[in-house]
């Protein structure tokens, strides 16, 4: 457990040009209004222009395998380094497409080596990397694995998280967030009704953090842009209060 006096670390990625600065600077403010403790927070990035002055700023980790290839995430890896630059204890790892609607200190506290959300979709215990948590140096072997051995993951594993909770379970590593902590958009907040008609939305109780997996994106969801014919929704105003 961590103790309240202990600074904690809150930890986010940002590559290529799909989320811009304003993204980071949003996921820093929702942070701060979302945790009781003292906190760094780390932006792992190619590109740190327009990231505000609280942030500290980090060259995004280089693998020794040329991923190529669709995007997967195999980036976030890189943080199992056995050193990650000069941090140390928890690291909370924060995707930057979700908002903070609740208290983090939790987060902190619940116990585990490797905390991942439980996926919404798979049932094979596979878990969602858009929140997780681990401690710095503990799972080196994650990422020498992966690197020694990338071409026959990335035939097994579709994707980062794929590959990551499989190899946690195998150790017996892996522990799930409550599933009211972490909930999905797309699957938790439109209101079934119809594929027509534009339907509501409502966050559930006791939500820490909304993800926002694929589409819509926060800033989208706030104006009611779905990005599917079949998911319409009503425009999520309630979304602003909290993504900011």
């Amino acid at each position: 457990m961590a103790v309240a006096s202990e600074v904690v670390n809150v930890l986010c990625m940002k590559w290529g040009t799909k989320y811009s600065a304003e993204y980071v600077n949003t996921l820093y403010s929702m942070v701060a209004r979302n945790l009781s403790r003292e906190f760094r927070f780390v932006c792992l990035t190619e590109d740190g222009v327009g990231l505000d002055d609280q942030v500290e700023v980090f060259p995004l980790p280089e693998l020794s395998v040329d991923l190529g290839g669709p995007e997967r995430g195999w980036n976030k890896l890189a943080v199992f380094a056995e050193t990650l630059y000069d941090l140390k204890g928890k690291v909370l790892c924060l995707d930057l497409d979700l908002i903070i609607t609740g208290s983090l200190d939790d987060l902190f506290d619940y116990p585990g080596e490797v905390m991942i959300i439980r996926d919404w979709i798979k049932k094979d215990g596979t878990g969602n990397s858009s929140v997780y948590r681990f401690e710095v140096g503990a799972h080196a072997e994650i990422l020498n694995e992966f690197e020694g051995s990338f071409e026959q993951i990335k035939n097994t594993h579709r994707n980062e998280q794929e590959y990551l909770s499989a190899a946690m379970m195998a150790k017996d590593a892996l522990v799930y967030w409550p599933d009211s902590w972490c909930r999905s958009f797309k699957r938790h907040c439109i209101k079934p009704f119809s594929f027509l008609i534009a339907r509501e939305t409502e966050m559930p109780e006791d939500t820490r953090v909304l993800v926002f997996h694929g589409r819509p994106d926060p800033h989208e969801a706030i104006a009611g842009t779905s990005g599917k014919w079949y998911r319409r929704f009503k425009p999520a105003t309630w979304v602003s209060a909290h993504w900011h």
